[in-house]
């Protein structure tokens, strides 16, 4: 049985939901919140899988430090690849160097960290990433665009990140 994007994400809610209503609060929940509004930890609060929602995530959450290297949480999901190195070695229908990525496709750097550095395009020359300054930000083409880190690498496709 095959179910639409749209009919993956309402199914996908509804049982975060259900986990979240019956899994009592950890500790770490706990400390979460105090950095974060409630709804800004939750699962429902993460992108709806779509570019178009990847970059609602960001824009309603500009100068959050919550999300701090959680770049993923954009499209609703966490911890699927261990770095953004990792993303970008592991990703297909790579587009090394090219600067022209479409709304919501994943932007890379080779930054001088282990991690590498991943970001959301914003479709018009800049980016979204979870550390602009040390918290959610946006930079824009006249800003820098993809210039803004050393070492751009390229893009790889709007999509849920999986392996």
């Amino acid at each position: 049985m095959s179910l639409s994007r749209t009919a993956k994400s309402a199914a996908v809610a509804a049982l975060a939901a259900t986990a979240l209503a019956l899994v009592p609060a950890t500790s770490q929940a706990a400390a979460l919140a105090t950095i974060a509004p409630s709804s800004d930890v939750s699962i429902l609060a993460a992108g709806d899988g779509t570019p178009a929602g990847a970059v609602a995530w960001f824009r309603a959450r500009i100068g959050s430090t919550a999300y701090q290297g959680y770049c993923e949480n954009a499209y609703g999901t966490t911890g699927v690849w261990a770095s953004a190195n990792a993303h970008w070695n592991g990703a297909s229908h790579k587009h090394a160097g090219d600067r022209n990525p479409p709304l919501g496709a994943f932007v890379y750097w080779n930054i001088s960290s282990p991690y590498g550095h991943v970001g959301i395009s914003d479709g018009a020359g800049g980016f979204y990433a979870t550390s602009v300054g040390g918290k959610i930000g946006h930079v824009t083409k006249s800003q820098g665009g993809y210039s803004y880190y050393s070492n751009y690498r390229g893009w790889t496709p709007a999509a849920v990140p999986h392996q």
